[in-house]
């Protein structure tokens, strides 16, 4: 057993080290094939290392607050529910096309986008999560060296790239510049998801108008447009007290 350990520590089989107390006995007293003692022991090593690479590009998307599926309210969405299902196929991932929410606040853009970023991840792809104020702190840190081109090819790595939040207050010339770049970087190559109150026809209200004519026009060639409608889902719980527990 302990030189089967130390080879375990060579080879870097932590999680069939683990299983092996468990996994060993329990293969005597049931006289299991060896065949099988391999498959489990293997197994375990497969399932242990799935979990962690899920828990890392879950850490390494950067999501805002956890918000999954788990806890959406299909029925309370003003989001068709036919669309709703389409989307969390997330076919139109693997198809390069990009999805853009908008509609008053608190009605469940973030919400939805987030937790189709997480369905992604269980899915097995990578996610990275940003505001457009991110991608205009990308541009200043990158401007000086002139290396913006390779910070955005890093972006580009993930499979989904989602841009949160656009129009709630004017975008800096440099958030902007870097959400073009990226934009245009990701054109037909990756699918991007970006949430925003102001439709994208209306991006010339908070940027440069010829920046955003041909940020737009890049968007939306692949692009699923989705419209949210009512109230403030924050609002209404607000004034039903369902927004806190109350005092006692």
């Amino acid at each position: 057993m302990e030189e089967a350990l130390a080879l375990t520590r060579r080879l870097k089989l932590p999680y069939l080290r683990k299983a092996l107390a468990d996994v060993v006995p329990t293969a005597k007293a049931q006289r299991w094939d060896p065949a099988e003692v391999v498959r489990v022991l293997l197994a375990e090593e497969a399932a242990g290392r799935d979990q962690t690479n899920l828990h890392t590009r879950r850490r390494r998307a950067g999501f805002p607050t956890g918000k999954t599926f788990g806890d959406w309210d299909e029925s309370a969405s003003s989001i068709a529910r036919p669309t709703q299902d389409a989307l969390k196929t997330l076919e139109w991932v693997a198809r390069r096309e990009n999805l853009s929410i908008c509609g008053p606040s608190g009605t469940g853009k973030s919400h939805f986008c987030e937790a189709l970023g997480h369905a992604a991840i269980e899915a097995g792809m990578s996610v990275a999560w940003h505001t457009i104020e991110d991608l205009g702190v990308l541009v200043r840190r990158h401007r000086a060296d002139d290396s913006m081109a390779k910070a955005i090819t890093r972006v580009l790595r993930s499979d989904l790239i989602v841009v949160d939040d656009i129009g709630l207050l004017p975008v800096s010339a440099d958030a902007a510049e870097g959400f073009y770049r990226l934009v245009d970087a990701a054109y037909e190559r990756r699918s991007l998801v970006v949430s925003s109150n102001l439709h994208p026809s209306g991006f010339d209200e908070i940027m440069p108008k010829t920046l955003a004519t041909a940020t737009v026009d890049r968007l939306l060639h692949h692009a699923h447009v989705v419209v949210t409608q009512g109230d403030s889902f924050r609002l209404a719980q607000a004034t039903s007290g369902e927004g806190v527990k109350a005092l006692t």
